[in-house]
């Protein structure tokens, strides 16, 4: 992608595995940038491209492969992408699975900051999943900018029914899906 002059990072589930927290290997290499783009496959690997607009304003690190450098999101990046596109990532009770190991690497100044370059029900879901996993002093961070900025309940699960959703109150969630990390 450097050659193309696109902004990118390997991000969700493939910078998770980078970052530990991978509870099984990735089906794929996962990509973020700019704009959708077909999917590609290099020998046996399947790369699939996941399009944020604001690609550019992440968080990377490069980490040094074999192969080369490489341009990852770095944990807390990696975890805001993680609730934003769950389908991307086997769901959101694998999301969970992933958020309980990846918790061990998140600061929450470091969570704080990376928190303006995401949509706010982005931050809602995120700090409703982190507290459900344990990881309570890492949803605090986000917590005081949640109830600043979040105007309306949103659903947990995009796309699914949340008119008989339970209502979280801290986070403004629809809670429309029962999640259970798988550890």
């Amino acid at each position: 992608m450097d050659h193309l002059g696109q902004p990118y990072y390997a991000g969700l589930l493939s910078a998770a595995q980078v970052h530990g927290a991978s509870h099984q290997k990735p089906q794929e290499f996962q990509v973020v940038v700019r704009t959708n783009r077909p999917e590609i496959r290099c020998g046996q690997v399947r790369v699939r491209f996941v399009a944020r607009r604001n690609v550019a304003e992440a968080t990377t690190e490069a980490v040094n492969t074999a192969r080369g450098t490489l341009r990852i999101s770095n944990p807390e990046a990696t975890a805001f992408d993680l609730v934003g596109y769950p389908d991307h990532c086997g769901g959101l009770s694998n999301v969970a699975t992933v958020l309980v190991e990846l918790a061990e690497r998140l600061r929450p100044d470091h969570l704080l900051r990376e928190s303006v370059h995401s949509p706010v029900p982005w931050l809602q879901r995120l700090g409703f999943l982190l507290e459900r996993v344990g990881a309570e002093e890492l949803s605090k961070a986000l917590s005081a900018r949640v109830r600043a900025e979040a105007d309306e309940y949103v659903p947990l699960r995009v796309g699914r029914a949340a008119s008989a959703a339970s209502r979280d109150s801290r986070w403004k969630i629809l809670v429309n899906e029962n999640v259970e990390p798988d550890l």
